[in-house]
């Protein structure tokens, strides 16, 4: 029997046993992760340098991509140096860090997510008061309780979590440390704790949801009310990308943490993770800029002054 007190490290799952395989997850990854700085990079830098894009939709946008940034670059990195080092070990304080900011990150990007439906509600059922309703100063401020509730509930699941005496040992059935199954670890008395925790806290989720259902309600009554099939067109262009990326969360986020444990198995609950860990961050830029016009564009330029630059340097 261990106890919390006695563990200095804990040991993640691995992604293979042998050494070519281990060495094929890290390039493999590798790709992934490059592919979400450069994206997610790309959309940060056209939003910075283009001003017609200095508005409430695309500064929401802009703290998205710097979530998700910080979200697959809290669980990647790790995981890419344990399978080129042939390693499983993390220790104590960095799996401590490790949850708090991924805790932190995702659920940061879901108040996000459920501002942004604020602002797409605004903006097409009630445009005159959009100027209003959405300055700079209400932008800041809604931008600020995201990331401030997102640390607020952070330090309360790793407080909580931490709290627990770790009974079970210290094999974390996951390539990253992650609430679920850190619980798995404590003691059965102190588990059931912890899930009522689990529950209260999903309330909150589930009123984000509520919240960002309500809205899309709202606009999609207030678009078929639209003479103009082209004005109906342009409105659902706007929201479709917020609407795909939020499916995208939501439904991930329910099949991880609401699946029976009969179905579950370590491979699963491995492909299941990196899905909902990894896949958004590189899936997101590709989803808003597909249907923005406006955005392909100004990435266009970015990349184009960027290569103009590389040209004169060389």
């Amino acid at each position: 029997m261990s106890n919390s007190s006695s563990i200095t490290e804990f040991l993640l799952l691995a992604f293979a046993d042998t050494r070519k395989l281990q060495l094929l997850h890290f390039a493999l990854f590798l790709g992934i992760y490059l592919a979400a700085l450069l994206g997610n990079g790309l959309i940060l830098s056209a939003i910075a340098c283009h001003h017609r894009l200095h508005t409430p939709m695309y500064f929401f946008l802009l703290n998205l991509a710097l979530l998700d940034l910080g979200c697959i670059s809290t669980t990647l990195p790790k995981a890419m140096a344990n399978s080129l080092w042939d390693s499983r070990a993390i220790s104590y304080e960095g799996c401590v860090a490790q949850l708090f900011l991924f805790v932190f990150l995702i659920s940061a990007e879901y108040y996000l997510l459920t501002v942004m439906a604020y602002d797409r509600y605004v903006a097409i059922c009630k445009p005159l008061h959009y100027g209003t309703l959405l300055g700079s100063r209400a932008c800041a401020q809604m931008a600020a309780a995201a990331w401030g509730s997102g640390v607020l509930y952070a330090l309360l699941h790793t407080a909580n979590t931490f709290s627990l005496p770790l009974c079970q040992g210290n094999a974390v059935k996951q390539f990253f440390c992650e609430i679920p199954q850190i619980l798995k670890l404590s003691c059965s008395s102190s588990y059931l704790r912890a899930v009522g925790f689990v529950i209260f806290s999903s309330f909150l989720g589930i009123v984000c949801f509520v919240f960002i259902l309500f809205s899309y309600v709202q606009i999609f009554r207030a678009v078929l009310r639209m003479p103009s099939e082209q004005g109906q067109h342009r409105a659902f262009s706007t929201c479709l990308p917020h609407l795909v990326v939020v499916s995208l969360f939501v439904s991930i986020s329910m099949f991880t943490y609401l699946n029976p444990s009969f179905f579950s198995s370590p491979s699963l609950n491995l492909a299941v993770a990196v899905l909902y860990s990894v896949m958004p961050p590189v899936l997101n830029p590709l989803i808003y800029s597909m249907r923005n016009q406006e955005l392909k564009k100004s990435i266009k330029k970015v990349i184009s002054w960027r290569c103009f630059q590389m040209c004169r340097g060389s």
